[in-house]
């Protein structure tokens, strides 16, 4: 069985599209597939399927994150006041999960976060491209934000993007289905995800909503 896992990680591992996803969380997901599918060839092709619910069905193109950290960069020395803005929304359009809300952004911060008291500190769950919308936030500068997902190729170029603005706080890779997020926060962003976890684990939402420690959640559902 372990040596059949190893063959599955390493197979999907080289695929394009998911070299860069959590290998704990292909494994995890490869041992659950092993176990109910006839073969390896079987599982890895589930597995991939997967993979694809849990975030390939987000990104209908590669992106580039060299390319995009660079336009942050020039945006963030440009003396337009909205060139950083602007750069970050043609970003946050490459992804299907953050493009959903960029026709509300100027509001949905603003109106769902406008009745609670300025956060020290927040996390952002399956965070995808959501923290590029920090600037529409309502939440002090100093403010630490936490951001986890699968993707380490994503999470890099977020740290990128934190270092740039002078944010506190880190982007790190996690599989929040075998392993959520339970340090204290203020503030827990979980947006359009606990449909995607249900769709792989139909206990994922209850055990995420069980182990975040922060008293307020704001939670969307996709359109």
């Amino acid at each position: 069985m372990e040596d059949s896992l190893d063959t599955l990680v390493a197979a999907v591992l080289s695929s394009a599209k998911y070299r860069h996803v959590s290998p704990a969380f292909i494994r995890a997901v490869g041992a659950r597939e092993l176990a109910i599918r006839p073969n390896l060839k079987a599982a890895i092709k589930a597995t991939k399927n997967v993979l694809h619910q849990a975030g390939g069905a987000f990104q209908d193109a590669p992106i580039d994150y060299a390319q995009a950290l660079s336009r942050l960069h020039a945006a963030a020395a440009a003396p337009e006041p909205d060139a950083l803005r602007d750069v970050c929304r043609s970003v946050m359009a490459a992804h299907t999960s953050t493009r959903e809300r960029l026709p509300i952004l100027d509001e949905f911060y603003t109106t769902t976060l406008a009745s609670i008291p300025p956060p020290a500190r927040v996390l952002d769950i399956a965070c995808g491209l959501n923290p590029l919308a920090r600037p529409w936030m309502p939440i002090p500068t100093a403010a630490e934000y936490i951001a986890c997902d699968i993707y380490g190729d994503q999470m890099e170029f977020l740290n990128a993007f934190f270092a740039l603005e002078g944010y506190a706080g880190r982007a790190e890779v996690r599989d929040v289905i075998g392993s959520p997020p339970d340090e204290p926060a203020d503030l827990a962003l979980i947006l359009k995800t606990l449909p995607c976890l249900e769709a792989i684990d139909r206990h994922a939402p209850a055990r995420l909503l069980d182990t975040v420690r922060a008293p307020l959640l704001l939670v969307s559902f996709p359109a």
